[in-house]
């Protein structure tokens, strides 16, 4: 376990952008604080802190140092009164390129069924994987390819839920910021054409078209060994039997949705790969319409692996139905959505459980013109009063974040950054930079800017996490983790035994361990990454304002 004394200085450990808030945050009595110029040690800047913060969820009595008068760029350091300095950090026009090429270039790494290769991997290689064909339970005798797509998360399971949710996110993160995304990031099938975004969603959709059932369209819900390796087997080890748990309604939704979508967004790069993903989407939908009253899934006996079970799927239909809608502009879907909008479920959430925020975002771009006007109204109300009560806990919050104090779950980190992609979807819509503004708050809180003083991606920051719950990064021998990786963050709930005998008494913040046994604060997945390439993007294409 990584153990550092935790400065009482806190920033962004990549940096600012020089256009934007600039806001240091001080746990203790400090008043007075300077900026200082990191190479050359001039004091550019001076300032008092705010009236102090006693923060529930940290525990910590925090004040703020606003200096955003500081414009130029450069690389600074925070110094308070009583000599205390925070992590070096930059100012610059775009200070997150690096940081979300690496994020982004956690795809590559968690692919499964190729050979992960130096040129591309460089220490983090590994041999090809999990090529074995996997049985398919409740059907004897058939065996089906398996291979290709993203290990889920730190271990070598994939799930077609929570793989739509992560491929959505990227591909809502290139239609709204094209702009971010025009660097390579060096995989083996950049073509400078196709955008590297796109080409490494095409290899976990390539999967997911493995996992729709050719005859009925209906989509497997998971495809995994029946129980978890050891936390050193690297993935080319895992040899075990491989498994297609049964067709579900959530992961059907969630396919015939992800397809949709990538059916409009690759058409311009790939007309018949749009087309495949089209015909996929729909197949997936008729079975939709043909199970409406389809049971919650359940692991089947003997599968003791992530069960991401989900009792409700409306949400799954709702945004199947908006996002085909979307593409086609078929009567039929926009029927659908519109019978299901009124129903009572989740209609703003992000999360692979509750994904009917997606169904909203694609019903209310589909344009006012294309809608019923007071569903749309209805919807858009919903989507920026949710925003405003996210802004307004994190106005109240000693960090500056969403998260109320039970919001601190196994996953919390994917909260933050799902809300504020929900913040940032709240200014398309209305246009209001301030919301912007609290967004780039929550990304503050990822990078360092928290009671804990760690930036939560590997490899990023001067005091990022080192030892996350992922089987690559535990096996492979390299002292360093796989970099790019988004950890999990704070559990309150302290669901692991490392957690439970290190960190009883913790306030909600400060319930995180930055080690390997702790899969309930430190494991890392491909849909904590997604949104901060969402939310990160954002901040890539420039001005807060624009």
């Amino acid at each position: 376990m990584s153990e550092h004394n935790v400065r009482t200085v806190t920033v962004n450990q990549i940096g600012y952008p020089v256009s934007s808030r600039k806001t240091a945050l001080f746990r203790g009595q400090t008043h007075h604080y300077r900026v200082v110029e990191a190479q050359t040690g001039t004091s550019v800047f001076s300032g008092e802190t705010s009236a102090a913060v006693k923060d529930g969820s940290s525990g910590a009595v925090v004040r703020a140092g606003d200096f955003s008068a500081v414009t130029a760029a450069g690389r600074y350091l925070i110094e308070a009164e009583d000599g205390t300095v925070s992590a070096e950090f930059v100012l610059g026009e775009r200070p997150y390129e690096e940081l979300q090429k690496g994020l982004l270039k956690a795809f590559y790494f968690y692919r499964c069924g190729v050979e992960l290769g130096g040129e591309y991997a460089g220490p983090w290689g590994h041999a090809a994987c999990h090529l074995a064909e996997g049985a398919v339970i409740g059907q004897p005798g058939l065996r089906l390819d398996s291979s290709g797509g993203w290990h889920d998360a730190g271990d070598y399971g994939k799930y077609s839920g929570p793989g739509a949710k992560a491929v959505a996110d990227l591909l809502l993160a290139f239609e709204w910021y094209p702009e971010a995304f025009l660097d390579a990031l060096t995989l083996p099938e950049s073509d400078g054409r196709t955008p590297d975004v796109l080409l490494e969603c095409r290899v976990e959709l390539d999967w997911l078209f493995k996992m729709q059932d050719a005859g009925s369209g209906g989509v497997y819900h998971k495809l995994t060994t029946a129980g978890f390796p050891g936390l050193e087997v690297m993935p080319e080890d895992d040899t075990a039997e491989l498994f297609f748990s049964p067709v579900s309604a959530a992961a059907t939704g969630d396919f015939a949705g992800v397809m949709a979508m990538a059916a409009r967004i690759y058409e311009p790069w790939d007309k018949a790969y749009a087309a495949r993903c089209l015909a996929a989407a729909e197949a997936a939908w008729r079975w939709l319409e043909q199970h409406p009253e389809e049971p919650g899934f359940t692991n089947p006996p003997g599968i003791t692996t992530g069960e991401y079970g989900d009792e409700e799927n409306r949400d799954e239909r709702f945004w199947a139905a908006a996002e085909l809608y979307r593409t086609t502009g078929k009567p039929s879907y926009r029927a659908a959505a519109e019978e299901l909008i009124p129903l009572p479920f989740p209609k703003y959430s992000l999360g692979w459980g509750d994904m009917g925020g997606y169904g909203t975002l694609a019903y209310l771009l589909a344009g006012e013109e294309r809608t019923d006007d007071t569903l749309h109204r209805s919807l858009l109300a919903g989507l920026l009063a949710e925003a405003d009560r996210l802004a307004a806990v994190s106005q109240q919050d000693g960090y500056r974040i969403s998260l109320r104090e039970e919001d601190y779950i196994w996953g919390s980190n994917m909260l933050v950054m799902n809300n504020a992609m929900l913040l940032l979807a709240a200014e398309r819509f209305s246009g209001e930079a301030a919301y912007a503004e609290c967004a780039l708050d929550h990304l503050h809180y990822l990078l360092g800017r928290n009671v804990l003083d760690i930036s939560y991606v590997t490899g990023y920051g001067d005091r990022p996490v080192r030892y996350p719950h992922h089987r690559p990064s535990v096996g492979d021998g390299v002292a360093e983790p796989v970099p790019g990786l988004v950890s999990g963050g704070p559990d309150r709930g302290l669901h692991d035994e490392y957690v439970r005998e290190h960190l009883q008494g913790k306030p909600a913040a400060q319930c995180f361990a930055d080690h390997e046994a702790s899969y309930s604060t430190n494991e890392v997945t491909i849909y904590w990454n997604s949104p901060a390439v969402f939310v990160t993007a954002r901040f890539n294409r420039g001005s807060l304002q624009g």
